[in-house]
């Protein structure tokens, strides 16, 4: 088997660096997950290179040949050159000298195995000559994808000692690679390790957890990991695998696509606390956060709900928040994916636009309201009185509500 070399050199400014950097002599090879996904028949965005030639000699190397280098890493090996505005990591090959469960320290190599052997799984290790094609698996990686298996490289224990992240990476690359039940090898060591979750920062879970939820076979991963007492502690409370699964088939209903932050709320938030332990716990963004808190009420949610309350709804607190709470309320019902009330509900965003508040200050002031706590004041009685009126936008409606706001 070998990779389509064709494709791959086709890609803007690759050929300039695969020539600084003497992948004809076979100093470089591509690595990782361009070589996995294009195995599989999955788009590849992102390419690294992998080579033999030490961190300071790639830099002068890439410069050599006018291309922008940048030592993104180089302490660990890893340099960033930017050909024809396109980025491409290199990192020299490595091998580990001690792990400490969430970083590592290296040492420089040029043997290919040795750096395949310090990576997670083994379809992960596979690299590829970037002009002949040829592949290398030292691991029995090509096996492994082809049976849609995650599996370790060497001892499973091992591996995850060496980066406590490797646990929620064993159930993402599943859900995103795996087909049936996970590598029995694999869940045991990750149940047996499981108290090193607790030694990895916020952010890094965080960043696996979120992509984990987009992942198209999410649903079962999650629920082994729940099975396994594993995803209670990630998030710090009780997951609702049956909200997350309905989630899932809503987004696809109505043609949305996958959100993580939609499907976190599903999976993880029933009350406000919710939403502010996710926020610390996972160090979600401010926005993020926003979405989650803004799920506070959606058992108030009906599809009974008219359309004249809906429309209050999103004047108040924005189409996406509304949209995202009907998909909850939706998610945690006893009807599918059919239900054309519900649908109605969810899709009112589409059809109707939430005006702006047309009555301004100055309208208040030209009656002779002063500026202060009285205008304030009567500004909110004038944008309640025009929800509740529906909208309106004729001119003599909205006068007529300035004028009650006045006398209120």
């Amino acid at each position: 088997m070998k990779l389509d070399a064709a494709k791959w050199r086709k890609r803007r400014g690759m050929a300039r660096v695969l020539t600084a950097l003497g992948a004809a002599e076979g100093l470089t090879r591509y690595v990782g997950g361009a070589v996995r996904d294009d195995l599989i028949g999955l788009p590849v965005s992102d390419v690294d290179l992998a080579t033999r030639i030490k961190p300071d000699e790639v830099m002068a190397r890439l410069q050599k040949a006018r291309i922008k280098a940048v030592p993104t890493g180089i302490d660990h090996g890893t340099i960033t050159a930017v050909s024809d505005g396109r980025a491409v990591e290199v990192t020299t090959l490595r091998r580990d000298v001690s792990t400490d469960g969430r970083r590592a320290t290296i040492a420089f190599t040029d043997d290919w195995e040795e750096d395949a052997a310090r990576r997670d799984f083994t379809i992960n290790a596979l690299s590829a000559d970037p002009l002949s094609g040829e592949l290398f698996d030292y691991f029995g990686g090509l096996a492994d994808l082809e049976a849609r298996r995650v599996r370790f490289i060497g001892d499973p224990l091992e591996r995850i000692a060496e980066d406590h992240l490797r646990i929620l990476r064993f159930f993402r690359f599943h859900a995103y690679y795996g087909e049936g039940n996970p590598d029995a090898e694999g869940l045991a060591a990750a149940i047996v390790a499981r108290a090193g979750l607790a030694q990895l920062s916020r952010e890094r879970v965080r960043m696996e957890l979120m992509k984990l939820l987009l992942a198209p076979h999410a649903v079962g991963a999650l629920a082994m990991m729940c099975e396994a007492g594993l995803l209670g502690p990630v998030l710090g409370g009780v997951p609702y695998l049956a909200s997350f699964s309905n989630m899932v088939k809503l987004e696809a209903a109505l043609g949305l696509g996958p959100d993580a932050a939609r499907r976190l709320g599903a999976l993880a938030v029933w009350i406000a606390e919710d939403a502010e332990r996710l926020w610390q716990r996972l160090r979600l963004s401010n926005a993020e956060h926003d979405r989650l808190a803004a799920l506070h009420g959606w058992w108030r949610t009906s599809p009974a709900m008219s359309e004249r309350a809906a429309r209050e709804l999103i004047y108040g607190i924005g189409p996406e928040y509304f949209t995202e709470r009907v998909l909850l309320a939706w998610a945690r019902s006893e009807d599918d994916v059919r239900n054309e009330k519900w649908r109605s509900l969810a899709t009112l965003p589409r059809r109707w636009t939430a005006p702006v508040f047309p009555i301004k200050a100055a309208d208040f002031i030209e009656r002779g309201v002063a500026k202060g706590p009285l205008l304030g004041a009567a500004l909110e009685r004038a944008e309640r009185a025009w929800i509740a009126a529906g909208f309106p936008m004729e001119r003599k409606a909205l006068n007529d509500i300035t004028n009650e706001a006045i006398g209120g």
